[in-house]
């Protein structure tokens, strides 16, 4: 069997399949709006104050990151497009179209990405869930409405249900694989680790409980995925969505915009980044570790009981790429402050400490936001290009005062797509036993104990502050307070 995932982003194609371009004066084959394109931030903020009844299911906030105010963007700003086209797809979904044939949409993609009410009875025998026309008309998309929901699908279905009669002739040419595979409904990328975290078994052999713990999945970002059995709203936190990610279990997203996008860029434009790059190259490892022993040096040569106290006078507000949970702001910035006049390759690797310790207080702030609205989190499983780090990791565990369990597969999020072929081709009759049977817990990471707790709730109050003086900052400059 074979599950897709991707990232949440939009495909554009015309009425023979082809590509249609996304950016006025770019080329056709240019026809996917990344995910983390921010282009639609006025159109996300008119939608928001529309205040339609649907936003209740993404937090109240709807975020550019979504795919409706990309759409509102492409009409606006694209009608040369808009009038071509034929079908908008989340990435998952077109894959899933040109393996099979079968415009199957997955009811991970349409309810947490387009505002699909997947919990919803549907007007449909072909379809779970609905669609919600007055939303489309409220906020100026009536031209999608009826049979135009056809352009962002009219089927949708559980992820992992096998879609249509599986790989068509000309795919599995394409693949090198036979006529007829089946292929499972697919999910996004985040949502695919999920299925591949959730599921492992605790330290001592303990069946899961998915309902007190929250899968990290990193990478360019950061998803933080929570499941209930009853939906929970929480403002500035994508969701509920039902069955979008683990049927059965309501699902709570949050999520940072920016995490080793946030680390590279502060290595890769220091001054340091070129002769650091070049030490790594000469002793064979990558800029993360170098940066890493600097910092094990310094708290040796401090004589700190813990590396993260290296960063008393250091502190960084992660918001670069603005905020995706719970502030819910695309438009906040970053901010760093304890800079000294010095750009030593020590001073890059406190900032680097810093900057890792901001994400994981970011972590920390999501979790405290789902256990304040009824979650009751006590444990990370996680996977991403971060655990592949050990300060990554550990200050994670200190900041959010959590055990970390890993997955013993380190590509998590690709067994969450083996769980999806595992379904749709009947090796496992459910998502939720294929979890059981395929997630496999590996190392775990505990905090390092009480006597860095009280530092670190320190330098998380320094967090909180920090976007209370921006919010100062700005209205200052909006003349609101003098």
């Amino acid at each position: 069997g074979i599950g897709f995932d991707a990232t949440c982003s939009l495909v554009v194609l015309d009425h023979q399949n082809k590509p249609l371009s996304v950016t006025p004066g770019e080329p056709a084959n240019q026809n996917i709006i990344v995910w983390m394109d921010h282009r639609a931030k006025a159109e996300a903020e008119f939608i928001n104050d529309k205040g339609h009844d649907v936003l209740r299911y993404v937090g109240s906030v709807i975020s550019p990151e979504m795919e409706t105010p990309k759409l509102l963007w492409l009409k606006k700003h694209h009608p040369e497009t808009w009038e071509k086209v034929s079908k908008f797809f989340d990435l998952a979904d077109f894959l899933v179209y040109k393996a099979t044939g079968e415009d199957i949409r997955s009811i991970c993609t349409t309810t947490c990405k387009w505002t699909y009410l997947g919990h919803e009875k549907s007007h449909s025998e072909e379809s779970i869930g609905r669609w919600d026309a007055s939303y489309f008309e409220e906020i100026g998309l009536e031209d999608l409405v009826g049979d135009n929901f056809n352009k962002i699908g009219q089927i949708v279905r559980p992820v992992g249900e096998a879609a249509g009669r599986g790989l068509t002739k000309e795919a599995a040419e394409a693949l090198g694989l036979k006529t007829g595979i089946p292929v499972g409904v697919g999910i996004i990328d985040a949502h695919a680790g999920g299925l591949g975290l959730l599921g492992m078994k605790g330290k001592n052999d303990e069946e899961m409980n998915p309902e007190t713990r929250v899968a990290l999945i990193g990478g360019t970002s950061s998803c933080h995925m929570a499941v209930s059995k009853e939906p929970v709203f929480i403002e500035g936190v994508w969701g509920p969505y039902s069955d979008a990610m683990v049927p059965g279990f309501w699902l709570n997203e949050g999520g940072q915009s920016a995490t080793g996008a946030l680390i590279d860029h502060i290595i890769f434009s220091s001054s340091q980044a070129e002769e650091l790059q070049t030490l790594a190259g000469r002793e064979n490892t990558t800029v993360y570790e170098l940066l890493n022993n600097r910092l094990r040096t310094l708290t040796g040569r401090s004589r700190l009981k813990n590396m993260g106290e290296l960063t008393e006078e250091l502190h960084v507000l992660p918001y670069f790429h603005g905020n995706r949970s719970p502030r819910a702001n695309p438009s906040l910035t970053g901010s760093i402050t304890g800079l000294r006049l010095s750009s030593t390759l020590d001073d890059l690797a406190l900032l680097y400490l810093a900057t890792i310790q901001a994400i994981a207080y970011g972590t920390r702030h999501i979790i405290e936001s789902m256990n304040e609205n009824g979650y009751s989190i006590r444990q990370i499983v996680a996977t991403g290009g971060g655990t592949k780090n050990e300060v990554f990791l550990q200050q994670h565990a200190d900041i959010c005062n959590c055990e970390i369990i890993l997955a013993k597969e380190s590509e998590a999020v690709l067994l969450g797509s083996a769980v999806l072929g595992a379904v749709a081709s009947e090796i496992y009759p459910s998502v939720f036993e294929a979890m059981n049977k395929m997630n496999q817990a590996g190392e775990i990471i505990q905090p390092s104990g009480k006597g860095i707790t009280r530092y670190h709730d320190a330098k998380y109050s320094v967090f909180k502050k920090m976007y209370k003086d921006q919010i100062s900052y700005n209205r200052i400059m909006n003349h609101e307070e003098h």
